[in-house]
């Protein structure tokens, strides 16, 4: 500024420049104010776009994560085989090895024989059990000494092989029933023929027991049966695969006493093993089911897999409260029509805690679990072999506490766990043991009751290898047919009762009875 000397005129001047300096700082301050909204506005645009963006994260993690957990589902679903889930040996994927369950417990020991183990044949024949004699002699007028060339004569002695083998004999055999007559009034008399000969040729009781044997036991098809028959004859026995088809309907006709009088056995027994299994009937599901022990084999047919079905079997509901059974857990058997005791396989347990920590891998409880109920039936089988007959109460009780413990720990897992391909089967496991915890474990507690229901398994798994080979049944007639024939025949087989004489009397018309069973 200019300073003049008069007074006035720098007092108007500083006025000016002051009223200018104030319009700059106005502008100043409406610039700043200006500046410091679209500051504003830039961090409330920065923070929504940084909330954007940390959706877009949350959101790719999600997926990240449900799409590793699908990866360890399909994986694990991928694994799933005979050990650890309730599948079949029978159904393992072609690209995978079959295991094969085996409770027993190996060794250190190198597969074979072992040093110093003694060497097993077969005995000599004595001299009178020979039924054939061969003679192996060189033609002398032609044979001479290996050595010298000199004539050879027959000492009187010789070197003795014996020869176990067998050898199919055809018999044709003719009845021959003698006709007498009376000296005062001239009727006739003679035995009467028995049921069996009613047709003027037949084939006879060991043919049709072996045609059998081939169908029930080894699981042949008729065809295959029909073409076994023949070779084993040299051709001289065709059976027509119709006559063969017809065998387990005779024979099960022969049965019908023998299966009430079983029955009646049956429903006496202290401890009864019982499963299902689905089979084919004209490409339609039906059952198939065992009822037994390690005497008894017991087996029916149905069309459907239902409750209607096992009353008609009239077995469970004969039951009373001192009867136990063991069953892989069959919810049916909680049905109020029945008052027996529930025993639950743990084996089939210990595959669904396997399947769980194989589902859910940051899941502990269940392996954990599954390994205290391996260690303690290994524990039960050595103090049985050391003839104790129970666990010590201490022992009892820290086996029911860790039980406890694993359900609390799995429950706390199962609750946090966002893996909804594994979490709703985990859930269900959880539920079934508490629930059924005392049935599970009865036999930490009772040295006399089994762990598994592995009996009635091996008695069904022979029906799945027949559907398998023999294909589908016919009608529920025709499954009901082979059920009580393969009945008769485990049953026998258990009791130390040779198969074929067992056959043979069935289709001779008199097979073994109940009582000469367990005689």
């Amino acid at each position: 500024m200019i300073y003049s000397n008069s007074k006035r005129v720098s007092l108007e001047r500083m006025s000016a420049e002051i009223i200018n300096l104030k319009d700059r700082i106005q502008d100043y301050q409406e610039r700043c104010h200006s500046l410091t909204n679209a500051l504003a506005r830039c961090e409330k645009s920065k923070e929504k776009m940084k909330a954007a963006y940390e959706e877009m994260l949350s959101e790719r993690d999600a997926l990240i994560k449900e799409l590793t957990n699908k990866v360890l589902h399909l994986e694990a679903v991928a694994a799933h085989d005979g050990t650890n889930t309730g599948m079949s040996t029978a159904t393992t994927p072609i690209n995978k090895k079959k295991v094969i369950p085996n409770s027993r417990r190996g060794s250190s020991l190198k597969k074979g024989g072992q040093p110093g183990h003694e060497k097993h044949g077969m005995e000599k024949f004595e001299d009178s059990d020979i039924t054939e004699t061969i003679s192996h002699e060189l033609d002398l007028s032609a044979e001479t000494c290996d050595f010298c060339g000199g004539k050879l004569i027959d000492t009187g002695e010789s070197i003795t092989k014996d020869e176990f083998d067998v050898e199919i004999k055809v018999v044709k055999r003719r009845h021959e029933y003698r006709i007498y007559s009376c000296v005062d009034c001239g009727a006739t008399v003679r035995l009467p023929i028995e049921k069996r000969l009613k047709e003027q040729n037949q084939y006879g009781s060991r043919v049709q027991a072996l045609a059998l044997s081939m169908m029930a036991t080894g699981n042949v098809a008729v065809n295959k049966a029909r073409m076994l028959v023949s070779g084993m004859t040299d051709g001289l026995m065709c059976p027509s695969e119709g006559f063969i088809c017809k065998l387990y309907k005779r024979a099960s006709g022969n049965l019908q006493e023998f299966m009430s009088d079983l029955k009646r056995v049956l429903i006496t027994r202290a401890l009864l093993y019982w499963d299902d299994t689905v089979v084919m009937i004209q490409t339609k599901r039906a059952c198939m089911r065992f009822y037994g022990d390690e005497t008894i084999s017991y087996y029916t047919a149905h069309e459907h897999k239902d409750l209607e079905g096992m009353l008609d079997d009239q077995i469970l509901t004969a039951l009373t409260p001192e009867t136990t059974v063991m069953h892989d857990h069959n919810r049916v058997n909680y049905n109020e029509l029945f008052c027996f005791q529930n025993i639950e396989c743990n084996q089939h347990l210990e595959r669904d805690l396997q399947k769980i920590a194989d589902d859910n891998p940051t899941h502990k409880w269940a392996i954990g679990m599954k390994g205290l109920i391996s260690s303690t039936i290994k524990k039960r089988k050595d103090l049985i072999l050391k003839g104790i007959e129970s666990f010590p109460d201490q022992e009892i009780k820290s086996f029911k506490t860790k039980v406890e413990r694993f359900l609390k720990k799995g429950d706390k897992e199962n609750k946090k766990s966002k893996n909804k391909y594994a979490v709703s089967f985990e859930r269900t496991v959880l539920d079934r043991i508490e629930k059924y915890q005392e049935n599970y474990f009865r036999w930490v507690e009772d040295f006399r009751l089994p762990t598994t229901d592995n009996l009635s398994e091996r008695g069904l798994r022979g029906i799945k290898s027949h559907m398998k080979i023999s294909g589908q049944f016919d009608s529920e007639k025709t499954a009901k047919y082979y059920a009580t024939v393969k009945t008769y025949v485990e049953t026998c087989r258990k009791n130390h009762i040779n198969e074929m004489e067992a056959l043979s009397r069935l289709c001779a018309g008199a097979p073994y009875t109940v009582e000469e069973i367990f005689a």
